[in-house]
C-alpha cells in the first residue's frame, strides 16, 4: 500500500496541484488514448506544458507587479481591513483554522481529492446529470477546498467531531460546484471561442453566466440592430490609437495606476524596498504601468500555444473516458479570444465599482473594511467584461464589470465578518465566492442538513433546467460546433 499511497502523494504534489502539468497530463493521457505516434504526443504534451507556464509567467507577472500597489493603498493610509485576494485568503484559513474550529489544515486537501473524484464521476455519466466539462485548475482547487473547509466548518458545527460526515458533505458540495460551474461557462466560452472546445474552470463561473444573460437580456441586439463593440468603436484623430490593444492598454494602466501610485508616493515605495531613493520616480511608475501591457502580451501567447494541443487532445479523453466532455480551464485562457480591449475596459471599470464599493464602507462605518486584491479585480471583471462586450457591446462590457466590482467588495465585507475570516487578514473574494458561498453558508447555517439538501439539489438542477432548455443543442455544443451552429441558425428561423 505504501508505494501506492507515494505515487499518489507525487501526483497530488506535483502534477494534480500543478495546473500546467495537470494540462500536460491531459494531453498526454488523450494523446496516449487517440494512439497518437509518441514523438507527436511528446511535442504536443511539451507544448501544453509550456504554454501554461507562459500563462502562468503572464499572469503571475501581473499579479506580482501591481500587488505592492494595492497594498500601498492600505498602508499608506492606515487601514487594517481585510484583504479579497485568494493566496491572501488561503493563508488566512491556514493561520486560524485550529485556532477557531480546533481541526488541521491537512484535511482541506483530501477534501480537494475527493472533490475531484465526484467531479469525474458527475462528468463521467453526464448523459444522467447533465455535465460536461472537468475541472483542471489545480491551484484554484486548492483555493477553494481551503475557503470551503473554513465555511463549511463554520456552517455546520457538529461536523467538526465527525471527520467521515464533514468530507462527505464537503466533498459532495464542492465537487457539485466544480462540474456544475464550468458546466454554466459551456455556452459562453464557446461563442466566445467559436468553438475552440474549453469551458472556465475558475472563481467566477456563476459570474461568466450571469454576466452572458445579463449582456444579452439588457444590451444585447434589439430589432436586428448592430451592437458597438469595444473594438469597432470610431475614434476621432490621435484617439485611433486606442484601437491598438498594447497601446491601448500601457495608455489607460499609465494614466490611472500613476494618479494611484502618485497619491502613495515615493517614501512608501522606497521603504518598501520596491525601488531605491535615487531612482526617478516618474520614469519607475511609467515602466510599472508598462509592464501590464508586457504580462497581457505574455498571457495570450501562452493561450495561443496549449489550447489547440489540450482541445485536440482532450477529444481523446471525451471518446474513451468522458463522453462529450470538455475541460475545464483557468479563465486567462479566453483572453486569447474575443476583442483584447474589453479584457482592459472590464478589468478598469471593476476596479472604480471597487474602489466605490470600499469608499461606502468606510464612509458607514462598516466592521470590515476590504483592500481589493489584483487577482480578484484583474481576473473576474476582465473576463466578465469580454463575454459581456461580445454578448451586449461596450456599455455591457463598462456596467456589468463595474456592477461586479460593487458585489464583490460589499459581498466580501458580508460573508468574511460573518465567518470570521476577516480576522485573518484575507478572504479568497472572487466573485462565486461573494454571491454563490455566502448564500450556501446561510442556507447550510441556519437550516443545518436541510440546507445541505437544498443546495446539493440546487446544483445538481441546473445543469438539468439548462438541457431542458436545448436537449438538442445541449450535447452538440461540445461535439460538433459546426454542426451547433446550423441548429441554432435553424431553431432562430423559426
Amino acid at each position: 500500500m505504501n508505494p501506492l499511497f507515494a505515487v499518489w502523494n507525487f501526483f497530488a504534489t506535483y502534477i494534480l496541484q500543478k495546473a500546467p502539468y495537470m494540462v500536460g497530463f491531459l494531453t498526454l493521457l488523450g494523446y496516449c488514448l487517440m494512439g497518437k505516434k509518441w514523438y507527436d504526443t511528446l511535442a504536443g504534451t511539451l507544448k501544453a506544458i509550456i504554454g501554461m507556464l507562459i500563462l502562468n509567467a503572464g499572469s503571475g507577472g501581473l499579479t506580482s507587479n501591481f500587488r505592492p500597489i494595492l497594498a500601498g493603498l492600505k498602508d499608506r493610509f492606515n487601514l487594517t481591513a481585510c484583504v479579497i485576494d485568494p493566496y491572501y485568503g488561503q493563508n488566512a484559513v491556514t493561520a486560524g483554522v485550529e485556532e477557531t474550529f480546533g481541526k488541521g489544515f491537512s484535511m482541506a486537501m483530501q477534501l480537494l481529492l475527493i472533490a475531484f473524484i465526484v467531479n469525474i464521476l458527475l462528468v463521467r455519466f453526464n448523459k444522467i446529470t447533465k455535465c460536461r466539462t472537468l475541472f483542471t485548475t489545480g491551484h484554484v482547487q486548492v483555493q477553494q477546498a481551503a475557503t470551503a473547509y473554513w465555511l463549511i466548518l463554520f456552517a455546520l458545527p457538529a461536523l467538526r467531531e465527525n471527520n467521515i460526515a464533514l468530507l462527505v458533505v464537503m466533498a459532495v458540495i464542492l465537487g457539485a460546484y466544480w462540474a456544475v460551474g464550468s458546466n454554466l461557462t459551456v455556452k459562453p466560452m464557446q461563442e466566445l471561442s467559436e468553438g475552440a472546445g474549453f469551458a472556465i474552470a475558475h472563481q467566477q463561473m456563476f459570474g461568466i453566466r450571469l454576466g452572458y444573460w445579463a449582456a444579452g437580456k439588457f444590451f444585447g441586439s434589439k430589432d436586428g440592430k448592430e451592437i458597438k463593440k469595444v473594438g469597432e468603436m470610431e475614434m476621432p484623430g490621435f484617439f485611433s490609437i486606442f484601437n491598438e490593444n498594447m497601446v491601448c492598454t500601457a495608455i489607460l494602466m499609465t494614466a490611472f495606476f500613476g494618479v494611484i501610485m502618485a497619491i502613495i508616493g515615493k517614501p512608501y515605495f522606497v521603504e518598501a524596498g520596491n525601488l531605491t531613493e535615487s531612482t526617478n520616480f516618474v520614469w519607475w511608475c511609467f515602466d510599472k504601468s508598462l509592464n501590464f501591457a508586457v504580462y497581457l502580451a505574455i498571457l495570450q501567447l501562452g493561450v495561443r500555444t496549449f489550447v489547440t494541443e489540450l482541445t485536440a487532445s482532450f477529444q481523446g479523453i471525451a471518446d474513451k473516458l468522458l463522453p462529450s466532455s470538455i475541460p475545464g480551464v483557468d479563465c486567462a485562457v479566453c483572453f486569447g479570444f474575443g476583442d483584447s480591449n474589453a479584457v482592459t475596459f472590464g478589468f478598469l471599470a471593476g476596479l472604480v465599482g471597487q474602489l466605490i464599493a470600499i469608499i461606502i464602507l468606510i464612509v458607514v462605518g462598516s466592521p470590515v473594511i476590504i483592500i481589493c486584491g489584483f487577482v480578484p479585480v484583474f481576473f473576474d471583471n476582465a473576463t466578465i467584461g469580454l463575454v459581456a462586450n461580445e454578448k451586449g457591446g461596450i456599455k455591457a462590457c463598462l456596467i456589468i464589470p463595474f456592477l461586479s466590482g460593487l458585489i464583490q467588495v460589499f459581498g466580501a465585507a458580508f460573508i468574511a465578518g460573518f465567518v470570521g475570516l476577516a480576522q485573518y487578514g484575507g478572504y479568497l473574494g472572487m466573485f462565486d465566492w461573494d454571491t454563490v458561498w455566502p448564500l450556501f453558508t446561510v442556507l447550510m447555517h441556519y437550516m443545518g442538513y436541510i440546507g445541505v439538501a437544498i443546495v446539493v439539489v440546487v446544483l445538481l438542477a441546473i445543469p438539468q433546467i439548462e438541457y431542458k432548455m436545448d436537449p438538442e443543442g445541449y450535447f452538440l455544443i461540445t461535439e460538433d460546433y459546426d454542426a451547433y451552429v446550423e441548429h441554432v441558425a435553424a431553431k432562430n428561423a423559426k
